[in-house]
C-alpha cells in the first residue's frame, strides 16, 4: 500500500485518527438530527391543524356552510337563495313579453330597448339579476269577442295571423340579444343554454282558440318552435272548457270536447306539452286521465289557498304524482295578485303558501314557477320583477326547502316533464302512431266526407 494513504487510515495501534470514518459518523448523525427537526415540525403543524380544526368546527360550524366549503347552503336565507340559483337558476313558465312589444312599441323588435329599462317586469338586466336560466315566451293573443267569432267558433278573428305574429316577436328578439337568450327546442337545448350561461327561450301559445279550430295549425306551431299549447284561455274553444276568470263560467263541452280528446293525442304524438293552466276542472281532469304523457300548469296556483276559478283545486292536484291513478306534472305557480290572495295581501309570503300547498298535495316534485309578469297589471310586495325571485327562493328555504328541493322548483320539475313528454313522443312515432287528421265537425268549408 502507498504511502499516500497512510494518513487516512487509523490503527488501534499506532493511536491515529480515521478521519473518512470519523466524518461518515459525523455525516449521519447531521442528517438524523435534520430528520428529527423536520419531523418535529410537521408534527406540531398537524396538531396546530387539528385543534384549529376541533375549534372550529365546535365553535363556528356554519362557516364552513357560509363559505361554501362543506357542500350545505349557507345560513344565511338571501345568501343561500343566490347560492342555490347559481347552480339552479330559474326557468320560468310563462312570461309575456312579446304582448308587451306587440302593444307597446307595435312589434317592431328593432325599436325595443331589451338591454335598457323596460317599463313593465322584464328586461336583461333584470333578468340576469333574478339569476334566470330559461323561461317560456308566451306567445298570446286574446279571445275573440263571442258575438264576432260565432258560437261554434267559425267566424274568422285573425287568432292564428296574431300568433304567428307574436312568434316572430319572441324570435327577433331572442336573435336580437344571441349573448342573452339561446333559441331552445328540447329540455337538452335548455341544458345547453344555461352550461354556456345564456337564458334558455322557449315558445308557449296560451289557448286553443289561437289553433283556429285546426289540428293542423298545431303542428305547424310545433314545427316553428312552439313547446305547449294552453287548451283554453278565459273562453271555451272547439276544442275544450275554460275555468272562466276568478268566478267558474257555465261549461259548453263539460270538459274537452271529441275533437279535444283528438287534439291532445296529437300533442302526445309529437311532443307538445299539455298545459292546464286555465282550463276547467272537467277539462284538467279529462286531460290527465286521456294524456300518455305529462302535463304542466304554466302558470296556476292553489284554490285551497286562494278560492278562484283559475286555481287549481285539490281534487285535481291529486291526480299528480307518479303513483298508481295519477300523471307525472308540474304546477308552475302564478303569481298574479288577484289569484293569490284577497287585495291588498298579496306578497312573497302568500306566494310561498301556494307552492307549500301544492307540494304537501302532490309532492315538491310537482310543483314549479310560472309567474306570468308581463301579462299581469300588478305583482306581489316583493316580487316586483324578473329580478326578486331571490326573495321567493329565500322564503322556502326559511320554511325548511333544503336544496335540492329547491332546485326542482327552479327548474329540475319542468324540466323532468318536458323529458317526459318527448320520451313519450319518440315511444309513439316509433310505434307508428298514425298522424291525426281529424276535421273540426261544424267546419263549413270543406267538402262533406263521402265514401268512396
Amino acid at each position: 500500500m502507498s504511502g499516500e494513504a497512510q494518513p487516512l487510515l487509523r490503527s488501534e495501534e499506532s493511536g491515529q485518527r480515521n478521519y473518512a470514518h470519523d466524518d461518515s459518523e459525523f455525516a449521519a448523525a447531521e442528517q438524523r438530527a435534520h430528520a428529527l427537526r423536520i419531523r418535529s415540525i410537521v408534527w406540531a403543524v398537524l396538531g396546530v391543524v387539528f385543534v384549529v380544526g376541533v375549534v372550529f368546527a365546535l365553535v363556528a360550524p356554519g362557516h364552513l356552510r357560509d363559505h361554501g366549503w362543506s357542500g350545505q347552503l349557507p345560513r344565511d336565507p338571501d345568501l343561500a337563495a343566490q347560492r342555490l340559483l347559481d347552480s339552479a337558476p330559474v326557468i320560468d313558465g310563462h312570461i309575456d313579453l312579446p304582448e308587451v312589444v306587440r302593444f307597446g312599441w307595435r312589434n317592431n323588435v328593432s325599436d325595443v330597448p331589451l338591454d335598457g329599462k323596460m317599463p313593465t317586469h322584464v328586461d336583461i338586466a333584470r333578468l340576469t339579476e333574478g339569476k334566470v336560466g330559461g323561461f317560456f315566451w308566451s306567445v298570446y293573443v286574446s279571445c275573440a269577442d263571442s258575438s264576432d267569432e260565432g258560437k261554434d267558433f267559425l267566424n274568422a278573428t285573425w287568432r292564428v295571423r296574431d300568433t304567428l305574429e307574436q312568434i316572430d316577436v319572441a324570435k327577433g328578439l331572442i336573435e336580437k340579444y344571441p349573448d342573452t337568450f339561446s333559441y331552445a327546442l328540447s329540455s337538452e337545448d335548455v341544458k345547453q343554454s344555461i352550461s354556456q350561461g345564456k337564458i334558455a327561450s322557449l315558445l308557449g301559445v296560451e289557448g286553443g282558440h289561437q289553433l283556429g279550430n285546426s289540428i293542423s295549425v298545431l303542428r305547424q306551431y310545433y314545427a316553428l318552435g312552439v313547446r305547449y299549447v294552453t287548451l283554453t284561455h278565459m273562453c271555451h274553444n272547439a276544442f275544450a272548457d275554460s275555468a272562466g276568470f276568478l268566478i267558474q263560467i257555465p261549461p259548453l263541452h263539460y270538459g274537452l270536447s271529441p275533437f279535444g280528446f283528438k287534439l291532445i293525442e296529437e300533442m302526445n304524438r309529437i311532443g307538445m306539452l299539455v298545459d292546464l293552466s286555465h282550463t276547467s276542472d272537467m277539462t284538467a281532469t279529462q286531460a290527465i286521465l286521456h294524456s300518455k304523457a305529462p302535463v304542466i300548469w304554466s302558470h296556476s296556483s292553489a284554490r285551497a289557498v286562494h278560492n278562484v276559478a283559475r286555481n287549481v283545486p285539490d281534487e285535481v292536484l291529486s291526480l299528480v304524482g307518479t303513483g298508481e291513478g295519477q300523471k307525472d306534472g308540474v304546477v308552475m305557480v302564478n303569481f298574479a295578485p288577484y289569484f293569490i290572495a284577497p287585495e291588498g295581501k298579496a306578497n312573497v309570503k302568500t306566494v310561498a303558501d301556494h307552492i307549500d300547498h301544492i307540494a304537501k298535495v302532490a309532492g315538491k316534485k310537482h310543483v314549479g314557477i310560472g309567474s306570468d309578469y308581463d301579462g299581469i297589471g300588478s305583482t306581489p310586495e316583493g316580487l316586483e320583477d324578473v329580478s326578486k325571485y331571490p326573495a321567493l327562493i329565500a322564503e322556502l328555504y326559511r320554511r325548511g326547502w333544503d336544496k335540492f328541493e329547491l332546485a326542482g322548483l327552479t327548474g329540475g320539475n319542468v324540466l323532468r316533464v318536458f323529458a317526459g313528454a318527448e320520451k313519450v313522443a319518440r315511444d309513439l312515432q316509433t310505434a307508428g302512431t298514425p298522424v291525426v287528421y281529424d276535421i273540426y265537425d261544424k267546419r263549413e268549408d270543406l267538402p262533406v266526407k263521402r265514401e268512396l
